[in-house]
This record gives C-alpha cells, structure tokens and sequence, in this order.
C-alpha cells in the first residue's frame, strides 16, 4: 500500500487461487483495480496458464477475435468479475466518474486486461488505462486490434529476457491462428553508460508483437519475470496475509466454497492494513 491509498474492497477466489482489490488513490484522483499474479506454489494457477486452448470471444463486434480459454475463464467465470463490478459501481457512486487504472503482474496482468476490456465494453466505462506487467500473450491478432480499439490507452511493461511475454508461443508462419500481443509495449533492458549499469525503457511500435523488443530475446528468464523496475514480485516469505477488520468494514462475507469478499466502506477515515502473522485479531486470508 502506498500513502493516500485506500482499500475499498478485497476479493480472493479460494478455489482458484486468485486475488484482486479495489481502491481509491487519492494523490492520482483515481479507482485502482489490482489483480495478484501467478503464486509459485500454486499448481491450479500453472493449469489455467498453461491451458493454451482458444475460444472464441462473446463480445459485440468481436468477429474472429479468440482469447485464451485459461485467463479469460479466470475472470469471467470467476467471483473476481461480480466483486470488482460491484466495487467499482460502488466507489462511482460516492466519487463520481473518476479515472481507472487496472494493473496486474504476470497471470494478473492477463486478468486485468479482461477487465479492462470488460468494463470499457460491456459495461460503457471511460476513461480507463491498463498497464500490465509481464504479462503473457491472451488472444489472437483479432482480438489484439479489437482491444486496442476499446483500450488504446494500454501499456504492457516487458524486462530483458522475461520468459512469460513468451507465452503462448507466437508462430509467425501462421499469423491467423497464433497468440499475438496487444500494443503499446514498453520494453525494459539493462544498458551500461559509462561502465554503470542502468535500466532503459524502449516503446515499442503499435504492432503488439516489436521484433526489436522482448521478442528479440530467447525469452527463458524467470528471474526477469519476478524483478521489475528494480523491485522483487514475490512474497518474502512462505506464510499467509492477514487482514485487520476493524469498523470501517461493511461487509466481510465467506462463501460455502471459501471466496472472501470483504468491503469496506469508502467513506470511513480508518484503512484496512495488511498485517504479520504475529498480530492479534485478525483473520487469516
């Protein structure tokens, strides 16, 4: 959590493994949507990344457009969908039509980007910027020209030789049927200037799929995936996150499957803190 941000709503699908948030940050005037990338130690997470099969996209005007079965079933067949829509409708309500940023890592850049398509189309949400990072590939070239008409304001941050951009593959031979990336990419990579290292950042072109970016690498580095501007993309340590639920919150609802969906009211002035294990009442997530 930054300064000046304020939770609004946490939603974690225990089945699946999955978690996002909803917030306002006051210093940008602006509702953050945030999506958790993939666990390590989450083999249900692999399964959905690694289910490569397309399906075809049932959204107005989406001729020929495919997207991932994995993610876009993470999003949509999920109870993140239902409880980021309510949390969002919610914050409107009391805010106003304020600026969305949706954001995500890995397998959360994938199901931010759903949502931010989800929104702009189906909903008739403006104003909306996506940036993601090191996201995997989550439709056809299709449905890659059909999100950029919808979310042109979109930046997918890559780094050196990150492995998960990679994926799925991109076959260039077949260029009807291959997962291709959606623009604009900004491709980070280490450069030295004067014998020091240092981190440039190069925009790509609007092709989605730059072949002098992420592409131009073997694509094989996990370690570039978990380290993005200098910061580790990873949990400290192997134990679980728990959240102080004080009166501020409106709701906190467990679902018969184990969902959590905890609300808090965003007009109350206290925030909902992420706590260590070793504090005191407090429930475990």
């Amino acid at each position: 959590m930054t300064k000046g941000f304020q939770m609004i709503e946490l939603v974690v699908d225990v089945q699946n493994c999955l978690q996002a948030f909803v917030g306002i940050a006051h210093d940008l005037n602006s509702i953050v949507i945030a999506f958790r990338g993939t666990t390590e130690t989450s083999i249900r997470n692999w399964i959905a990344d690694l289910f490569w099969k397309q399906l075809d996209l049932s959204y107005p005007g989406a001729e020929d457009a495919m997207v991932h079965h994995g993610f876009y079933s993470a999003y949509h067949n999920t109870s993140l969908q239902h409880g980021i829509l309510s949390a969002v409708q919610r914050t409107r309500e009391l805010y106003g039509n304020l600026h969305i940023i949706v954001t995500g890592h890995s397998l959360g850049g994938a199901l931010a980007s759903f949502c931010a398509l989800d929104l702009t189309v189906n909903h008739g949400v403006e104003l909306i910027q996506l940036m993601t990072f090191g996201q995997p590939r989550i439709g056809n070239a299709a449905f890659a020209s059909y999100f950029n008409k919808f979310v042109p304001d979109a930046v997918r941050v890559t780094h050196e030789n990150d492995i998960v951009p990679h994926l799925p593959p991109y076959y260039l031979y077949f260029p009807n049927k291959t997962y291709h990336h959606f623009p604009r990419e900004v491709w980070l990579h280490e450069i030295k200037v004067a014998g020091v290292e240092d981190i440039a950042e190069k925009i790509c072109d609007e092709s989605g799929e730059d072949p002098s970016c992420c592409r131009s690498t073997y694509g094989t580095s996990i370690r570039d995936h978990l380290k993005y501007y200098g910061i580790e993309l990873r949990s400290d340590t192997r134990g679980c996150c728990r959240i102080i639920v004080d009166s501020s919150v409106l709701q906190y609802d467990v679902g018969y499957n184990g969902d959590i969906l905890l609300s808090r009211d965003p007009t109350a002035p206290s925030h909902l803190k992420l706590s260590s294990p070793s504090d005191t009442a407090s429930s475990s997530v």
